[in-house]
Parts: structure tokens; sequence; C-alpha cells
């Protein structure tokens, strides 16, 4: 059941993020508790899965509404549909220097690189909005579900943080439940192996 509302938290006509947005992406650690600790030559479960952050940066200071999701590789093939799926055109979009992000320009976004090779200006500090929602993401998987997050059902969580990240500034509590039971009743259902099945294979 909670699945299912997981799912219903993400609305098909959402908007886009638009402005200023900051785009990068991080390893998470999960726990895989599908395989034992005592199997032969494995020291560790901990599983590390990519995801791409996109963050709306507010002028004079401050973020704005977030998008995450789990990625195969962090290439070209694999971020321009997160970035078209997820910003609108014209936006710019804040990077590090990857040759991945090279064409963004080409599908009709603005582009501002950082470089953070050899730079005397640390990441976090250049790009603050992706590391305070990746530091926050991983800090709210380890402390609310005490790692027991599945790699088969990341996609699943990280749709709760977004629904609840993006909303952490309202006022009514009681109409967002509301609004999130009207949305569960109209969205497409979830399945069981829809929950269980492994969407992205994870790098060990």
């Amino acid at each position: 059941m909670l699945h299912r509302l997981r799912h219903a938290m993400v609305r098909p006509d959402r908007e886009l993020l638009r402005g200023e947005v900051e785009v990068d992406e991080t390893y998470l650690a999960l726990s895989d508790r599908t395989e034992l600790l005592s199997t032969k030559g494995r020291k560790s479960n901990t599983t590390k899965l990519l995801v791409v952050i996109a963050v709306e940066i507010l002028h004079p200071k401050g973020f704005g509404r977030v998008r995450i999701q789990q990625i195969e590789r962090g290439n070209h093939d694999n971020l321009m549909p997160f970035i078209n799926a997820s910003i609108a055109p014209g936006s710019l979009i804040h990077t590090d220097g990857s040759p991945a992000y090279r064409q963004i320009k080409e599908n009709g976004y603005e582009h501002r690189q950082t470089v953070h090779l050899c730079s005397t200006i640390p990441a976090h500090e250049s790009m603050p909005g992706v590391h305070r929602v990746a530091s926050l993401l991983q800090r709210w998987m380890m402390g609310t579900h005490h790692g027991a997050v599945q790699p088969g059902q990341l996609d699943n969580y990280l749709n709760e943080y977004v629904f609840r990240f993006n909303r952490r500034k309202s006022k009514s509590r009681g109409l967002l439940f509301y609004r999130l039971l009207q949305q569960a009743v109209v969205t497409k259902p979830v399945t069981y192996q829809d929950v269980v099945k492994q969407r992205v294979k994870p790098l060990n």
C-alpha cells in the first residue's frame, strides 16, 4: 500500500523545473538484504546506485523544487532524457565539467559549466544545491528508513522524497494528504511485480 501511495506522488502533468537549475549525479549506498552477508568471499552487502539530481536555484538564496531519478550510467544517453523530462526548455542548467553535458545547448537550454578539477573552490560551494540535496537524501534513507530501502524499490522512495521536499514549506499538511489520496485513486494500479522487480543493475 505504501508503494502504491509513493507511485501516486508523481503527477503526470506536474510542472517542469525552470529558471536556474543545478544538475549532477551522485551514488547512494544501500544495503541489499536479498544477499546474505555470509556469502563466501563477500565482506559487505552494500550496493551503490547512481542517481541524477536537479535542483532549482532561487536568488538571492535558497532552493526551489527538485527532481531525482535513478540512472544506469552517467552518460549522455541517460542524462539527457532526464533533463528533457524534468527541466523546461530555455532554462539555465548548471553542471560540472563532465563531457556528458556537452549537448545541453543543442537541446534548447542555456548552459553553464563549472570544472572542479584543480579548482580552488570546493564542489559543494560552487554547486551547493545538488550537494545539499544529496546529503539530505542519504541521511533520510539511513534515518527515516534505517537503511531498509532495497535497490529494486529505490525509484519509489525517490518519488516520496521529491514529494516531501517540494512541499516542505506547505502550511496545509492535511490538504496534501487529501490530494495524495485523490491521485492514488486516478493513477495506474501498481502490481506486486512492479514493486519487487529490479529496474537497474546495481554497481557493487
